[in-house]
Order: structure tokens, then C-alpha cells, then sequence
């Protein structure tokens, strides 16, 4: 699972600057995705900046107060069309499509590329192969529907300390939560460390946030406080994604993300960074994972553990 993060896209932008036309005289972005680089090159070049079907129309974006230049469209000479990546070149051939009619001339670009050559675009700035995720859109990406989401600290805020009390403040916390992110197709699976005698209140929470998922998987205890002393949090999340066709785990904390991609040996995407923790290439679960369908994948991991430990 290859992952970029916005920080990665700043730096890939800006290593690959210097490949853009330098007669370039105004930026053009494909939203949404495209219009982040876009803003990006047209700040760095202090160029101005349009999105795709404005720029049609004769329409840029307007100025601050640092650039007050003229900048109707139709006294552009070279045209920068850019998206954050290009797999099918979509995208590309219906930006073209929109821009057939201008008489400026037009270099096609993406930032993200499979590293195949495409007539689509003309400038790739760096390769990225597939599976790719990237910050800006994986909690909207197809793989929503192949992945297991935790639920505080990524569909909603945390509880703090005094919330978490395992009574009446808890409850209330459940029936308020405050959301962070609402993504807009089905998730595969919600694996909460929350208490199985809170499922009520989780439900009736995710239907009011609109939230659609297949399945919901909570920590069968009887209390936080035992919980607690078994540090069941990572534990219980790895043996599910584990034992699942989900591709992706989405977990707020870093430090359980680790022990959920180590444990499970399947990818994990922490928000706190964000950062992607992929199993090292010796793990005896990705091992597992890689050479036996589900009902061997034990029986591999004894097996390989065994050779490990042999030398």
C-alpha cells in the first residue's frame, strides 16, 4: 500500500518544478484533488491561478492583495492543466475536451503517476505505484468499502478523561459525540475497542451522522476497567482485520497502529501524522498473508516463525 501525505505532495511539487515550462503564465487545477498542486505551482511561480471549468469559461480565480495584474483568461499564452495523479487519464482526456476551444497553448499535468507512460499527460512529477492512497482523499477512496475503521479519534472526537468514565458521562459522550470525518461511501467495517453493552448507543449515533458501514465489531468485556488491565485495545482490532478481506485498517493513535499492522500484518493508515505502518517484509502475518488463503494462513505463520527462530 503506497501512501502520500500532503506534506509528500509539497515536497514532489516542489522537486519538480523545474520541469515545468517556464513560460507557463497561468495554473490550471482539475478539481478537487488537482486544485492542491495547482495552488501550490501558481504560489511558488506567482503565477495566477484557475480551476478547469472557470478557466473555460474565460474566468481565473481571484487575487490578494500582492497580485493585483489583469487576469482574464483569455490573455493567457501557456496554460499549466495539472491533477494530483493520473491512472486512467479520465480526467485528462475530459480536461482536454473542455479546453479544445481555447487558443493558448496547453501542457497537461499530473503530479502522481503509475509509472507507465500515458499519451494523457505530458509531465509526470514523480511515480507512485499501485495500490495508492493518499491523505487528501482516502477517507472518500474506493477503499473505504475494503477497509476497517476505527471510530473515536477518525468518525469522532476522543472522549477525554473525565468523559470516559464508564457511566453516565460516557453515555452522554456517545449520544454527542462531536464528528471529525464522515466518509461518503459504505465502510467494510467498524472495529471499535468501545464495550459490546454500548452497541445502542454507537448505532443510534452512526445513523444520525449518516455513516454507512457492513459491520460492527466491539470489545466484548464487562467493563472498562478490565479493559484496561488486558490492554485488549490493539489486540482485539489486529485479530479482526486479520481474519478479514479488508485491505486497509484506519486507526486514530500511532503507537496501537504499529501494534495493529505488526500484529495483523496487514497495512495500517494512522491519522496522527498521518503516516502508513506497512508490516516488514519478515513479518510472520504478512508472510501469511501472502502465500496461504485464510484458513492456512496460521499453520504458515507457525511454520515460518520456526525457520526464523532456526536461523
Amino acid at each position: 500500500m503506497h501512501f502520500r501525505s500532503i506534506a509528500d505532495l509539497y515536497k514532489d511539487v516542489w522537486r519538480g518544478l523545474s520541469r515545468v515550462p517556464h513560460d507557463i503564465d497561468v495554473v490550471v487545477g482539475i478539481p478537487r484533488s488537482g486544485m492542491l498542486p495547482a495552488t501550490m505551482i501558481a504560489l511558488a511561480r506567482n503565477l495566477p491561478l484557475a480551476e478547469i471549468d472557470g478557466f473555460a469559461a474565460g474566468q481565473a480565480l481571484g487575487v490578494g492583495h500582492t497580485r493585483r495584474e489583469d487576469t482574464g483568461a483569455g490573455s493567457f499564452v501557456h496554460a499549466l492543466v495539472i491533477d494530483d495523479s493520473c491512472r486512467t487519464g479520465a480526467s485528462m482526456r475530459e480536461a482536454r475536451e473542455k479546453l479544445a476551444h481555447l487558443g493558448c497553448r496547453i501542457t497537461f499535468a499530473a503530479v502522481y503517476g503509475t509509472g507507465e507512460s500515458s499519451g494523457e499527460v505530458d509531465l509526470i512529477f514523480a511515480a507512485v505505484p499501485e495500490p495508492r492512497v493518499f491523505e487528501w482523499n482516502v477517507l472518500h477512496h474506493p477503499i473505504v468499502s475494503r477497509s476497517c475503521f476505527d471510530i473515536d479519534g477518525v468518525l469522532c472526537v476522543d472522549p477525554t478523561e473525565a468523559e470516559n468514565d464508564d457511566g453516565a458521562r460516557y453515555l452522554s459522550f456517545l449520544a454527542e459525540a462531536v464528528p471529525l470525518h464522515r466518509p461518503r461511501r459504505e465502510i467494510a467495517m467498524l472495529v471499535t475497542s468501545r464495550l459490546e453493552k454500548y452497541r445502542a448507543p454507537t448505532e443510534d449515533w452512526l445513523e444520525r451522522q449518516g455513516i454507512r458501514y457492513g459491520e460492527l465489531r466491539m470489545l466484548d468485556l464487562p467493563d472498562a476497567a478490565t479493559r484496561r488491565r488486558l490492554g485488549a485495545h490493539a489486540g482485539f482490532k489486529a485479530e479482526v482485520y486479520r481474519g478479514s478481506s479488508c485491505a486497509l485498517f484506519v486507526e486514530s493513535e500511532l503507537h496501537q497502529a504499529r501494534d495493529i499492522a505488526r500484529l495483523a500484518g496487514k497495512p495500517v493508515l494512522s491519522l496522527q501524522g498521518p503516516q502508513m505502518l506497512v508490516p516488514g517484509a519478515l513479518n510472520v502475518q504478512a508472510i501469511g498473508h501472502k502465500l496461504a488463503p485464510s484458513r492456512m494462513r496460521a499453520r504458515v505463520g507457525r511454520v515460518v516463525s520456526r525457520m526464523l527462530q532456526a536461523g
